[in-house]
């Protein structure tokens, strides 16, 4: 970015051939992804954009979109402000306590609402899940039985924790290939949102000429010539060794905040995250065997600096969502402080 700036020209100007290379390489050397051209791949001002445009292209305000529940807020507040109605199929934690989806109650939902269009999280946030080949294409069996379109967000298929491996939806089968549109981002890996560097990945032509029309009515969705080369410097070998760096620190992060809080809080339920950086806090029996509310606790974290997240907006209640992208030291700090301070 810094050799790019020095260049005189701050125009308009369209995507390299680097840029594509860059992205083509990255997606066959973490996902194994063969066979992209760079008439696949489009650029998006962000993640969310792009599903507001499959949106716009592919549904319209008054109609019905599925989701898995919890959900991330960025989907449900952009979809809703514009007019479409969600319709959510929780996720279900099952005897070992993983997140699964219900497959019989997608399938209802889809035909009860006669939805079309999906919006799947893979990896999913808030949960962290990372799917299975196995569950990947079950989803996707249903999709297609229902006839429905599926904006597939991919922007944490970087963040892996404990070997866990991404498998891209649009990899399952050939028809999750041509009813797919996928988004991914350099953004969630390498720290760079405010650059506004996403792309989307679409095998369909139909799809992509319908997708690329409307994110051009805005006549905005254009590239940044900084976030361009933000990304090409990010998908470099050494942007390689960095993430799978990363991926070890995230895991020992999440890996000691786990057992800390299964071992000292065992009234707050969660799941173990297989991806993201993110946990999700179930704490309905902590409150309500203390008959304190959820912003009690909210607040209590907060009041000894503690900065966590109220998860009720993902569609669940009681819940805490908590980033744990930060040095180990002030990991564990945190979780002595909700010890000694707010779980009491």
């Amino acid at each position: 970015m810094i050799a790019r700036a020095r260049h005189p020209l701050f125009g308009y100007f369209r995507e390299s051939e680097e840029y594509f290379a860059s992205i083509i390489r990255w997606q066959e050397t973490r996902n194994h992804v063969t066979g992209l051209t760079s008439e696949m791949i489009g650029y998006e001002n962000g993640v969310l954009g792009c599903v507001m445009s499959a949106a716009g292209a592919f549904c319209s305000p008054g109609g019905h979109i599925l989701l898995h529940a919890p959900a991330y807020i960025g989907f449900t507040e952009a979809l809703q402000n514009h007019g479409y109605h969600l319709v959510f199929s929780d996720l279900v934690r099952d005897e070992d306590g993983i997140w699964r989806m219900d497959y019989e109650d997608m399938d209802r939902k889809l035909k009860e609402y006669a939805i079309h269009l999906a919006v799947f999280c893979s990896p999913h946030n808030p949960s962290g899940r990372v799917w299975e080949q196995w569950e990947l294409e079950k989803a996707m069996e249903v999709y297609r039985e229902n006839d429905c379109i599926v904006i597939s967000d991919e922007i944490w298929s970087d963040l892996l924790l404990n070997g866990h491996r991404h498998i891209p939806t649009q990899t399952v089968s050939e028809d999750a290939g041509n009813r797919t549109i996928s988004v991914y981002a350099p953004t969630k890996t390498f720290n760079l949102a405010g650059l506004t560097c996403s792309y989307h990945i679409v095998y369909n032509k139909y799809l992509r000429d319908r997708l690329r029309k409307q994110s051009s009515l805005c006549h905005y969705n254009s590239q940044n010539v900084l976030s361009m080369h933000a990304l090409i410097g990010a998908y470099r070998p050494e942007g390689h060794e960095w993430v799978d760096e990363l991926c070890q620190v995230l895991s020992r992060n999440v890996n000691d905040a786990c057992e800390y809080m299964w071992e000292h809080f065992p009234e707050v339920e969660f799941a173990k995250p297989q991806g993201t950086y993110m946990l999700y806090l179930d704490c309905a029996l902590w409150c309500r065997e203390r008959e304190r509310t959820l912003d009690d606790l909210l607040k209590a974290g907060w009041d000894v600096g503690v900065a966590w997240q109220d998860g009720r907006p993902f569609h669940r209640p009681f819940t805490i969502r908590m980033n744990l992208a930060l040095p180990h030291s002030q990991v564990m700090e945190a979780m002595e402080r909700l010890k000694t301070y707010v779980f009491v």
